[in-house]
């Protein structure tokens, strides 16, 4: 299963910019411990050349440097956030959105749990409906239907949403 969140960096700009039309400058907070680092690094940059905004990246891999990554950011002056795809993140979740708050960055997250812990909006996968077919899938295949069998799901089941507050 992939889940796609990784191809979702430009349409997340997309979105931010759509949201706050002067946008120059643009944080991503990334993990640069993940092991998809580069890859969401390389494919963001393109995207942000591509709509002439400047990419502002700082990492964070444990709680006090998601903290001074929110410092970092602010002094560097960015006009929103994109937050990396990363489980560390979506584990601390109700720091970095409450953080985003507080230093008044418009920001987008890959998974309603983040608009549900306060974030302002997200785009991303239905984790929820993504991990519950993985469950039919292995349903299946316990009851004996041969994997290869099974048919390719070809839709990334995006959701979009926005803060209830």
């Amino acid at each position: 299963m992939n889940f796609l969140l990784r191809d979702l960096g430009a349409k997340q700009l997309g979105l931010l910019q759509e949201l706050v039309p002067k946008t120059v400058r643009v944080g991503l907070l990334i993990n640069s411990r993940a092991p998809n680092f580069d890859g969401v690094m390389r494919d963001l940059q393109a995207a942000a050349s591509a709509i002439a905004v400047e990419l502002v990246t700082v990492g964070a891999s444990d709680s006090r440097e998601i903290d001074a990554a929110f410092v970092a950011l602010a002094g560097k002056r960015v006009d929103a956030l994109v937050v990396g795809t990363d489980s560390f993140f979506f584990g601390r979740r109700v720091q970095i959105t409450t953080l985003a708050t507080r230093h008044g960055l418009p920001s987008i997250y890959n998974a309603r749990d983040y608009a549900e812990a306060g974030g302002l909006m997200t785009y991303g996968t239905n984790l929820t409906e993504a991990f519950r077919q993985a469950g039919v899938y292995a349903g299946r295949i316990l009851k004996g239907e041969k994997p290869a069998d099974l048919p390719v799901l070809c839709y990334p089941n995006i959701t979009a949403s926005t803060s209830p507050s």
